[in-house]
């Protein structure tokens, strides 16, 4: 049971669902960038409007290319999904410490799962889930040694030899 759970397959699976998600996630976010960055206003986070608009983009970029990392098996791009959870569910739990009922702001303004439940204990959990995927693809790479390819490494794999 141990080897399927954690088996080359099932790495691949769950690299790609999350990897999925955060491209998706991302580029949600950079389509309605005006919609973006009126949710990091409702947290008060980000005091100047500019920055704010920095910071939309920013993390929608960062989504996308942790997400074709983490697809692609890159090394750091496990590391870049769990410290932008990390900080998300920091953002969360200021957000509910705060007594804030808004959306996330996850998965863009038509989100039907924000727009049903319109709270950040939701998210939270979703996180949370997302987090243990995350450590599950961790300790698959130790049981398994598994070894993440640098960007170099797949640059060469492609690359014109003569």
């Amino acid at each position: 049971m141990l080897n399927i759970l954690f088996s080359k397959s099932s790495y691949r699976i769950i690299r790609i669902i999350i990897g999925g998600i955060f491209i998706y996630s991302g580029l949600v976010k950079i389509s309605d960038l005006s919609a973006f960055v009126s949710v990091i206003h409702a947290f008060g986070l980000v005091p100047v409007g500019e920055l704010r608009a920095i910071a939309a983009i920013v993390i929608s970029l960062a989504e996308i290319i942790a997400g074709i990392g983490l697809i692609f098996d890159i090394k750091g791009s496990l590391a870049l999904i769990f410290s932008m959870l990390t900080l998300f569910m920091i953002v969360l739990i200021y957000g509910i410490k705060m007594g804030f009922d808004i959306d996330c702001g996850c998965f863009g303004s038509d989100d039907p799962v924000g727009a049903a439940f319109h709270g950040l204990r939701s998210s939270l959990v979703r996180d949370l889930i997302f987090i243990s995927a995350v450590i599950y693809l961790y300790i698959c790479r130790k049981i398994n040694r598994f070894k993440p390819v640098s960007i170099v490494g797949y640059w060469k794999q492609f690359a014109f030899k003569k």
